[in-house]
This record gives C-alpha cells, structure tokens and sequence, in this order.
C-alpha cells in the first residue's frame, strides 16, 4: 500500500514549500526540525526550515532530500552553499531557505537564537510519517 503525503491547509507557497521540506528530511531523519516565518522580520525570505544530521553524510543526504523533493514539485534552488563539506548546507529556495546543520554546529550558530523574534511554526505530526521512496 502506497501512502499519499498528507494534504495540509497552508497560506502561501512558500510555507507548503517548507512542509515538503520537513518531509523530506524527516525521511532521512533529520533532527530537531524548526520552520520559523520570518515574513514580519525579512526582506530577503519568508521561512526558514532548520535541520540537523548526525554526520556530514546524513547532512548531504536531507539536502539531497529536500532538493528532489521539491524539484519533483517544480521548485528549483536558487543556489546550495557548503554541500561539500556537509557541516552546514543552506539551499535557497527564494521565499523559503534551509539550514541543515551538523548537529555540533547547530549549537554553535544557534540560528533559531539569532532569529528569536521569528514565530515558530507548528509542524504537524503526519509529516514526520515515513513515506516510501520509489
């Protein structure tokens, strides 16, 4: 039985494209996943998606992840920064950026610190659902 990817009620393209992320880096589980909106706060994007992995590997693997999941969507990056060396991947989407940081780093940055006047999204629990990849 194949499982369908959960239909949300979302207000902008920008934010169903941040739920495509967590999915996809939720299949390649990813921790502590945060999307923040930054629309009140930032010119230059709407959200973030905040990540993190275990190991440099698993960091290239949930950018990977995301980068398939919305080019199949039609969503192409803008620009991907420190792939290469897997310890912080930022993918540009334009209205929606992700942050995948190794986990180490993450504390070091500390971005969800750096935008704390950023509203937290509430990520629903049916997107963490492991969908099987063909």
């Amino acid at each position: 039985m194949v499982q369908e990817t959960p239909t949300l009620f979302v207000d902008s393209e920008a934010l169903a494209k941040a739920y495509m992320g967590v999915q996809a880096a939720a299949n390649k589980k990813a921790e502590n996943l945060r999307i923040l909106d930054l629309r009140e706060l930032s010119g230059f994007t709407d959200f973030f998606l905040v990540a993190s992995g275990h190991s440099d590997r698993q960091v290239q693997a949930i950018a990977d992840a995301i980068v398939l999941e919305l080019r199949e969507q039609g969503f192409k990056p803008l620009s991907v920064e420190g792939y290469q060396d897997g310890r912080w991947v930022l993918v540009d989407f334009g209205d929606m950026v992700c942050h995948i940081f190794h986990d180490a780093l993450r504390d070091y940055y500390s971005i969800e610190e750096l935008w704390a006047l950023a509203k937290r999204v509430p990520i629903p629990t049916e997107l963490y659902v492991q969908i099987p990849m063909n």
